[in-house]
């Protein structure tokens, strides 16, 4: 397993991780043997970075994870993240910042993983009712206390980036970034290698759509938040398909897996870019790990910008509520 240095810190993380967050919700129906399954091989394998978030399954995904790493914990790299508020019954309360819930949500968290320090603790998503210098504090402080070790902040505009960098050492920006997300290209991933913090590219693959599997809205089960998604939907989603396309046939003149190739590009952006695809199962754990496996050349990749230039997705990444609150 080839690794990559996390920002300032003294973290080794494997060049590919694991996002945990489809374990336990949104993606549709539980599979807790397989899952468990999934994480014991991922790290048989050399994959040490496992992210997850208290808002995943509202508290399940972090207890997952606690079960699954019982024993291991000195193998891995544990991220999870704060600041998406639910309530007991999943809905959503909002973003919380506060100083106060920053301290209390990260000892709820440390207590359903089981562990007594967290790797790297992320903002989920910035409050904007609250300073992002007063939010890092009380985060600096947890530092302080040996409950968490590096900081990081999820969906953070360049310009919150940098102040909360001066508030104190932030060490990995997540987002999504895929070949069908390349926002980050216009700022973010340069203010990231300015400040030498690196970039976490969550849903690499495009939500599982670059790996050609869905086809059309029935294959998404009822409780699938995809079908919600404007890219999911409509003119967008035939419009999106002709881009799986593309990738599709780039993959199998590599020969590889569509999958493998989307991969292989996030991985080609830089050493400071790691993706942390999500899978539930076991099979396509392996083959994303495949993709550090495929070498992209100059001219790979010059045909990939020309299949996918940035841009050509049809439909926003989510629907318009969470739009609002991504990039603050």
């Amino acid at each position: 397993m080839r690794h990559r240095k996390l920002g300032h810190s003294s973290l080794s993380v494997s060049a590919i991780g694991l996002g945990c967050m489809g374990m336990s919700e949104f993606y549709g129906p539980r599979n807790e043997e397989e899952s468990v399954a999934t994480i014991h091989l991922a790290l048989d394998r050399g994959v040490n970075f496992l992210d997850t978030a208290d808002m995943y399954g509202t508290g399940h995904n972090e207890e997952l994870v606690g079960r699954a790493i019982k024993g291991r914990r000195n193998e891995i790299v544990l991220a999870t993240k704060f600041g998406n508020v639910r309530g007991p019954d999943g809905s959503f309360l909002g973003i919380n910042g506060r100083p106060e819930y920053v301290r209390t949500a990260c000892e709820a968290s440390l207590r359903r993983l089981n562990v007594e320090t967290i790797d790297l603790y992320y903002q989920h998503r910035v409050d904007a009712d609250v300073s992002i210098e007063e939010t890092v504090g009380a985060m600096a402080r947890l530092i302080e206390e040996g409950k968490v070790r590096y900081l990081g902040l999820s969906e953070a505009a360049p310009a919150t980036l940098r102040r909360a960098h001066r508030a104190h050492p932030i060490s990995a920006l997540q987002t999504e970034y895929s070949l069908w997300s390349r926002d980050p290209e216009d700022e973010i991933l340069s203010t990231c290698r300015e400040l030498g913090i690196s970039f976490v590219a969550y849903s690499p693959l495009g939500r599982g759509f670059l790996t050609g599997r869905f086809k059309a809205p029935e294959d998404f089960t009822a409780e699938d938040f995809r079908r919600n998604h404007p890219r999911f939907q409509g003119e967008n989603l035939a419009h999106n398909l002709e881009i799986v396309r593309r990738v599709e046939q780039l993959a199998a003149a590599k020969g590889c897996k569509a999958s493998q190739l989307a991969l292989a590009w996030v991985l080609a952006q830089g050493d400071n870019v790691v993706p942390i695809p999500g899978t539930t199962r076991r099979a396509h754990l392996e083959d994303n790990i495949a993709a550090l496996e495929v070498t992209l050349t100059p001219e790979d990749l010059a045909r990939l910008n020309e299949a996918v230039p940035k841009g050509a997705t049809a439909g926003d990444r989510y629907p318009e509520r969470a739009m609002k609150v991504v990039n603050l």
